[in-house]
């Protein structure tokens, strides 16, 4: 039935499906089936609805100022985006004039650009991204140190690019600047990026460090360790967070299965994985935490389905990678929300809100704040003489 479970959430079901409510059949003790339910967090499916809008607003913002004269024809958008998608980002022009200006007039076509306060606002961004790049080029090599070889697909990299916070022109920018940490080899037609040195200072999880901050903390306090688990949990050096969504009920026997698991030792993460036999349970736990710290690099949090997929080889994850996830519902979420599926880290999120945000992320906020005020006569006078341009 294992294999009744994977057909049901292969990544082709998940695309297609409308909702999270995803049933599996499995056989019980007494013979009959029973229906187990994949709870949706609604919490966390919000997090996409959310992200729609501001998505499109800072992609625009990007493609305005990628343009020579900081300014693009409207005429031009459908180049840049397509057909089908220029219209939602003529919805969002429309709709947000305190963050896009529209030029319209003296016989010139008309073009879009940053408001006055959302070129302030944006003037901020090479600070923050200077502020940040400490933190995206250790995290760069540790994404290498996770890999079998040390080395990883260019593509894959621009691939989560945004999701990680490197810039557009990250191969100049941040690798070129560093070749002593980093270097760009073909490899059978392809291009990677290698590790030039390993840094044992950095071979330890986003779990570990969380964990002796919160023993720390705990004795600071005078908080003694507790016995029993009522909820999956256990401070331990192997246990990761769980947090089990609002509708699963476990039993006693459930949660001291969990228990044992966290307390099972595994190798790390940063060890070679082709050191281990992915049949030995502790192995397939350190999959878990592969997967965990992949997650903990990123800037919010999560990664697409895809994006996951796009790691197999160098990180050697199992070939039913969505069943590892769905087991681990506790530690990971999945929803179908958004054009493609999405795999949270559910312990960097209290509700709908990421915990901890990066000063990039800091900064996105800010400029996406400026949606909340709306000029709608500004924009007025030029609707109509803008959708007949484009049109």
């Amino acid at each position: 039935m294992v294999k009744k479970w994977f057909e049901t959430f292969s990544p082709a079901s998940l695309r297609k499906s409308a909702h999270m409510w995803l049933q599996i059949m499995y056989k019980t003790g007494g013979g009959r089936p029973k229906k187990k339910i994949y709870h949706r967090v609604h919490e966390l499916d919000r997090v996409m609805d959310l992200q729609k809008k501001p998505s499109l607003i800072l992609q625009l913002k990007s493609i305005i100022e990628s343009q020579r004269n900081r300014s693009l024809l409207l005429r031009d958008l459908e180049k840049e985006v397509g057909f089908v998608q220029k219209w939602n980002f003529m919805n969002v022009i429309e709709k947000y004039p305190t963050i896009f200006y529209v030029t319209c007039g003296g016989g010139t076509p008309p073009a879009v650009m940053l408001s006055r306060k959302a070129k302030e606002i944006a003037v901020e961004e090479g600070e923050v991204r200077a502020e940040m790049e400490p933190v995206l080029i250790k995290n760069l090599r540790k994404l290498l140190m996770l890999s079998v070889d040390c080395r990883v697909p260019l593509g894959n990299i621009d691939l989560i690019g945004n999701e990680l916070g490197l810039p557009g022109d990250y191969k100049n920018s941040l690798i070129a600047k560093y070749p002593e940490f980093f270097s760009v080899k073909g490899v059978n037609g392809r291009d990677y990026l290698n590790l030039e040195n390993w840094d044992s200072s950095l071979a330890v999880t986003a779990r570990e460090e969380r964990w002796v901050c919160e023993r720390e903390s705990k004795l600071e306090e005078g908080i003694k360790p507790t016995r029993t688990s009522k909820d999956g949990n256990f401070s331990g050096p192997f246990a990761f967070h769980v947090s089990f969504p609002a509708g699963f009920r476990p039993n006693k026997s459930y949660l001291e299965e969990v228990v044992r698991w966290q307390k099972m030792e595994f190798p790390s993460p940063y060890l070679n994985a082709r050191r281990f036999d992915i049949a030995d349970p502790k192995a397939r736990k350190r999959v878990v935490g592969v997967l965990h710290e992949l997650l903990s690099l990123t800037m919010e949090k999560r990664l697409t389905s895809t994006q996951l997929e796009a790691f197999h080889s160098e990180y050697r994850l199992p070939a039913k990678l969505l069943l590892c996830l769905i087991k681990q519902h506790g530690i990971f979420y999945i929803t179908n929300k958004g054009v493609k599926s999405s795999v949270f880290l559910k312990e960097g999120y209290n509700g709908s809100n990421l915990i901890h945000k990066c000063p990039l992320l800091v900064f996105r906020d800010r400029f996406i704040a400026l949606m909340g005020r709306k000029d709608i006569n500004s924009f007025t006078s030029v609707h109509h003489n803008m959708l007949h341009e484009i049109s």
